[in-house]
């Protein structure tokens, strides 16, 4: 098949069988996938105009509610931290747009900016799994074992079919919201986080998602658990929540501003739809298991796929 705005030409599957894979092991840390589909388009597909860009966003809009859906039905969105990145991404999504239409159209340069940053979170979630790192959190590793033993319970209580529900300590609860500080509980444990600091690092992160077209979800996630020290079960839910708005920013931004010499900035929207419809289900799916599956695991697989994406950006810039 030929998608006539792209002008890629692959089989009608492949699109969706390769969003549902990838947005099923990224959902769970809160990563839309669409870091991974934007190099899957421009290297395997082909397809390398700026429209790539609001391409992956219309994957957003169409993959993310289901994984939101999820986090919300089960009380793990924590909505104080969804608001603030939403505020702080979307004017980068704005900047972003313009740096990549009008000063970056060859990426680039941008490429290894954005391969350093990612090369960074990276080592950070790595570091988080090192003995030194982990010596003294005391509560990561409580809050770890409750789930681990909830998880089992469910699965002898329901004969090793997966659980819909979680206790009531398992969900998140608001406790104070400032403009210096957010503090929230989670199974027992209070968390917090610098309102100001997280504005700051939406507002970048608003700046690379709007130029590539990735949301953000891929940089906020791992920040939020490297260096804020947030727990993934509770920052996967917001993470996608402000993917997800920003997505549909990013799209009408591209739609509807004005592009220099005559460049293709509206996204293909079968191509998206196609990659959305896989990510869907990726994305329920992931949201689903994520309880069952280890923290440790989560930063893992996290780090593994950033780290990677790094490295060839940077490499590919050379």
């Amino acid at each position: 098949m030929i998608f006539p705005v792209s002008g890629v030409k692959t089989y009608i599957f492949i699109p969706p069988l390769v969003a549902l894979v990838v947005s099923f092991f990224t959902s769970m840390g809160g990563v839309s996938g669409a870091f991974l589909l934007l190099p899957f388009q421009m290297s395997v597909l082909g397809y390398t105009s700026p429209s790539v860009s609001a391409t992956n966003f219309v994957f957003n809009i169409v993959a993310i509610p289901s994984g939101v859906y999820r986090y919300i039905k089960e009380g793990r969105m924590a909505w104080p931290l969804t608001w603030v990145v939403i505020v702080g991404t979307l004017p980068g999504v704005f900047i972003g747009y313009y740096l990549r239409v009008i000063y970056l159209p060859d990426p680039k340069t941008f490429k290894l900016f954005v391969g350093c940053v990612l090369l960074y979170i990276g080592s950070r979630l790595f570091y988080e799994m090192t003995g030194k790192a982990g010596a003294g959190k005391v509560k990561m590793k409580a809050l770890e074992e409750k789930f681990k033993q909830r998880a089992a319970d469910l699965k002898k209580q329901q004969n090793a079919r997966i659980a819909s529900g979680l206790p009531k300590e398992a969900v998140i609860r608001t406790i104070s919201v400032n403009l210096s500080k957010v503090e929230y509980e989670f199974w027992g444990e209070r968390f917090s986080f610098s309102t100001i600091g997280m504005f700051i690092l939406a507002f970048v992160v608003g700046i690379i998602g709007g130029t590539y077209g990735i949301g953000g979800g891929a940089i906020i996630a791992p920040f939020c658990v490297a260096v804020f020290h947030l727990p993934v079960y509770t920052v996967a839910g917001a993470a996608l929540m402000g993917t997800f708005l920003t997505s549909i920013a990013g799209v009408t931004f591209y739609s509807i501003m004005p592009a220099k010499n005559g460049l293709v900035t509206s996204p293909d929207w079968l191509l998206g739809f196609l990659f959305g419809i896989g990510g869907f289900v990726g994305m329920y799916l992931g949201a689903r298991f994520q309880k069952f599956v280890p923290q440790k695991f989560i930063k893992l697989m996290l780090g593994i796929i950033i780290a990677s994406l790094a490295v060839r950006y940077i490499v590919q810039y050379f």
